[in-house]
């Protein structure tokens, strides 16, 4: 606190009574700690009076750049950003693309850690940099986090004070050594006076901060200051803007800040002066930074008597070239004679696998070369341990019972992890090939292989569940997944009904019990009370009319004809309203034939069934016994699918046991031919076969159920874990994953943009409707043919005796025809044919015939004494009895009474009747 008081009151009460219009603030002291931060405290005190500073401090980078920002400084030392640069420009030459920033809470720690990020930004178009850690050093114990990760190049920011507790505690973490390399800002060098704790090897970044460099800086900021009030005084602009700064003071009286003080520092921020040999002129950036700066590349290594470690320059950065930075010989750490590799050192995993499509595919090797091919992945190991015994590994190569082809989504993924970590691997296929459950209390397949550690890394579509990450590690999860249900559609099928869907039921009501109806009735009305219609007395009373057919039944065999434009014969009416009708009712027609049409096509295209089950949890699943017929339906035994369903639903496991299958494409092939209703099983799993199938006859129903995903899996406490975890997050991060779901993952089938093939035949169940369309009506006329055997045997024998067929001809001309004479006639002239009447209707129709004979005779004998009578002598002809007339009907006409003919006497006959 008295330091501050101390500037303040220098500042105030001596430099303002002086006119100071600039301050000249040049040391060389790098202790980096209680005189950094009053070096802070002066520069934002003439920042907040307004008052240009033009400084060279050899300890300049642990200056807080937020918070002095508002300081009007020039700074002829190089800045914290030429320090970061120099620093990556050594890792850039030794092409270590991957570090870590280790600082500690020294000023300006932030602003370090702010200048790298940026440096390593620009120079991602011809470099790429990653950086693996940014840790600020509290406690010794924060450094844990370079042992978890791959960092073997650390760029260290602190004051050599804390930079010895830091590497102190590297050390003893084994972060130190010939694999790992530390790269130092000036502030852990200082003075040049190396601590013995430092490892031996490890690179800096310097500038000369000697009394000599001191006095030639200070000789460059008076030019600076010279030449800017120059350049100020010269601005015309400026006149009456004196560069007078009594009047500022720290006290109410008096103002607080110098108005022309930034005016004043811009003119000080243009100069440009001649800078040494060889060298670019000094000139400043917008933020009062050296643009060109040079600094020295230093080495720890043994002094020339071996006893103790020095820094030596070994080379220089300068910011204005090309090539930067020239470097000679480098001691480096451990005393080895070449650079570190910069990454962890290559280590070998044995990786124990399952294959399952299209995480893992197996296809054979070549049998000649035994190696794979580069679309065939990578070679795997599918034989047991104790079968490898005594086997040459070359000709196990070309066998494909013992090494085959491993592919797909995780062998791609596998790659990458190698080569960004660095390692070699083994694969090797699951002994028993399970995929790991509790099995009388032990574990099974791969987690039994991760249990027993006699394996390193489990890589496959394995999902994770809290039994498993009870027992073994597993990393972030690099698919989301769940257990899904896969149906196959039933193509081909068309509802029995749907001819009949076009319309609903009450529209179908309307049309056949109301349209039509009353189309028919009043067709029929129209034509009986028509005067030129159908009218019964005015056709019996005129025997030149010609005859004519019309009924109710015919009308109604024209209303339908009509509707279904049917090419039938049929009685049209005479009447013109009766007509005027009809054409109205085909009308009517046209337009309910034209909707049907166009509804119909709808209906009657192929409709795709399944079983449309709303998840794991639905009924009909949970509870198999409770739907008649039981859908059948499965799963892969000791999977994850499979523990999951025992634990939640015990019904349905142990339903499922007679039905589960040893492979997935076993269930597929089995639900595609109907020998299983539903396989249930990994959600993206089912919806990579489903995309594979070409008829597109699959597909996934309900919601996931159990949301999971799928993890690299390493034994309890595995050293792997962190690092693979880190490498998944940037694959995640940059699209990698998502490019490998996309390669994978995608088929043949496109769902919604399957191509019609019209070259198909229709199958029978494509018009099945039509079929029973006309089943049923063959039923129903087999139907109607029994109730006309009904009313001839039973029902018209009592109606003939009571009606002479005109009212039943109204309703149908042949029913009313069977009542009449002549149909009487015809009948029984069929009757005697068969020498048969041994019923009363044929008992009647005789009757009837011998009654007309009698009364026919009667009037010839009238008519013959009417003769005689006028002296007129009749012909002597015989009278047909009633047997003749009835054998000789319609063959011949014997005469009756001169030109008297039969058919003349039926007429009379039918008239009497």
């Amino acid at each position: 606190m008295h330091i501050y008081l101390a500037i303040l009151s220098t500042l105030c009460k001596e430099f303002l009574q002086f006119n100071v219009s600039a301050i000249l603030y040049m040391m060389n002291n790098e202790q980096f700690g209680h005189s950094t931060a009053s070096a802070q405290y002066f520069l934002q005190l003439a920042g907040y009076l307004g008052i240009p500073v033009i400084s060279w401090n050899a300890d300049n980078s642990g200056l807080e750049r937020r918070a002095s920002q508002s300081t009007l400084q020039l700074q002829l030392a190089p800045s914290i950003e030429h320090q970061s640069a120099a620093m990556l420009s050594i890792l850039e030459r030794y092409k270590w693309h991957q570090f870590s920033v280790v600082t500690s809470q020294i000023a300006g720690h932030d602003d370090f850690v702010q200048a790298v990020r940026e440096r390593v930004a620009e120079m991602q178009d011809h470099f790429k940099f990653t950086i693996l850690n940014a840790i600020v050093v509290t406690r010794t114990s924060d450094l844990m986090e370079l042992v978890n990760s791959e960092a073997r190049v650390m760029l260290l920011y602190a004051t050599q004070t804390e930079a010895i507790t830091i590497l102190r505690a590297a050390e003893d973490l084994k972060l130190t050594g010939e694999n790992y390399v530390w790269v130092v800002s000036q502030s852990v060098i200082e003075k040049k006076d190396a601590h013995p704790q430092f490892p031996i090897g490890m690179l800096g970044v310097h500038f000369d901060t000697s009394s000599a460099a001191l006095m030639s800086e200070i000789s460059n900021a008076i030019k600076i200051y010279g030449y800017g009030v120059e350049a100020y005084v010269s601005d015309p602009a400026n006149r009456g803007k004196k560069l007078n700064t009594q009047s500022l003071s720290c006290e109410d009286e008096g103002r607080g800040r110098w108005d022309n003080g930034e005016l004043f520092f811009k003119y000080l921020r243009n100069v440009s002066i001649e800078g040494d040999l060889n060298k670019p002129n000094i000139e400043f950036t917008a933020d009062g930074d050296l643009k060109s700066a040079e600094l020295k590349i230093m080495n720890l290594r043994p002094s020339a008597n071996n006893k103790n470690l020095v820094w030596e320059e070994i080379g220089v950065w300068k910011s204005w070239e090309t090539q930067k930075l020239d470097i000679r010989d480098i001691a480096w750490p451990g005393n080895s004679h070449a650079p570190p590799q910069g990454v962890p050192e290559k280590f070998h995993l044995k990786i124990t696998f399952l294959e399952e499509a299209p995480y893992i595919n197996l296809s054979p090797a070549d049998p000649v070369s035994g190696k794979c091919l580069m679309d065939r992945g990578v070679l795997c190991r599918v034989a047991a341990d104790h079968e490898m015994a005594d086997i040459d590994v070359g000709q196990a190569h070309r066998n494909g019972s013992f090494y085959q082809c491993c592919s797909g989504f995780c062998i791609d993924l596998l790659e990458k992890f190698a080569e960004e970590l660095g390692f070699t691997y083994e694969l090797v296929r699951v002994e028993d090939g399970k995929w790991g459950t509790l099995e009388n209390g032990k574990w099974n397949g791969l987690i039994a292989d991760l249990v027993n550690r006699k394996t390193d890394m489990v890589l496959t579509s394995l999902m994770i569940n809290t039994e498993r990450e009870a027992v073994v590690d597993f990393s972030e999860p690099f698919m989301e997944t769940g257990i899904a249900i896969v149906v196959a559609k039933r193509t081909g099928i068309i509802s029995p009904t749907a001819f009949l869907e076009p319309f609903d039921t009450a529209s179908w009501m309307l049309v056949g019990i109301v349209a039509i109806q009353a189309a028919t009735f009043m067709i029929f009305l129209f034509e009986w009370l028509s005067p030129s219609g159908y009218d019964m007395k005015l056709y019996l009373q005129n025997t030149n009319v010609t005859p004519y057919r019309f009924s109710l039944f015919r009308t109604y065999w024209l209303v339908w004809a009509v509707l279904f434009q049917a090419a039938v014969h049929v009685d049209s009416p005479r009447g013109f309203t009766s007509r005027f009708m009809t054409n109205v009712w085909a009308l009517f027609a046209v337009v309910f034939l034209a909707i049907y049409t166009a509804n119909l096509a709808a209906f009657m295209i192929t409709r795709e069934e399944f079983h449309e089950f709303t998840g794991l949890n639905d009924s009909r699943l949970v509870h198999p016994y409770s739907h008649k017929p039981s859908f059948k339906f499965g799963t892969i035994p000791y999977s994850h699918t499979d523990s999951t369903i025992n634990k939640y639903f015990k019904e349905m496991h142990y339903y499922m046991k007679q039905h589960n299958k040893s492979s997935v494409a076993d269930g597929v092939a089995d639900v595609l031919s109907g020998s299983l209703d539903a396989f249930i099983y990994d959600g993206t799993v089912l919806d990579y076969l489903v995309a594979q199938d070409e008829d597109c006859r699959l597909m996934t129903v309900g919601s996931w159920y159990a949301m999971t995903g799928y993890g690299l899996a390493f034994s309890r406490n595995s050293k792997y874990v962190q690092m693979f975890n880190k490498r998944l997050l940037e694959f995640r991060a940059n699209g990698d994953l998502e490019r490998l779901r996309r390669y994978w993952m995608t088929g043949t089938c496109r769902p919604g943009k399957q191509e019609h093939k019209s070259s198909d035949p229709l199958a029978l169940e494509q018009f099945l409707s039509a079929f029973l369309l006309l089943m049923a009506g063959i039923l129903l006329a087999a139907l109607l043919l029994l109730l006309e055997h009904v009313y001839f045997k039973y029902i018209r024998k009592r109606i003939a005796k009571k009606d002479g067929g005109h009212c039943c001809a109204l309703i149908s001309l042949s029913m009313g025809k069977s009542l009449t004479f002549r149909g009487a006639v015809y009948e029984a002239t069929e009757i005697l044919k068969k020498h048969r009447c041994n019923d009363p209707i044929c008992d009647t129709h005789l009757w009837k015939v011998k009654h007309e004979l009698d009364m026919t005779r009667l009037r010839v004998r009238q008519l013959e004494k009417a003769l005689d009578k006028h002296g007129i002598k009749t012909p002597q002809l015989r009278l047909a009895s009633s047997s003749d007339l009835l054998n000789h009907h319609l063959k011949e006409r014997p005469p009756l009474l001169g030109n008297l003919s039969l058919a003349a006497s039926a007429q009379d006959l039918y008239r009497c009747y």
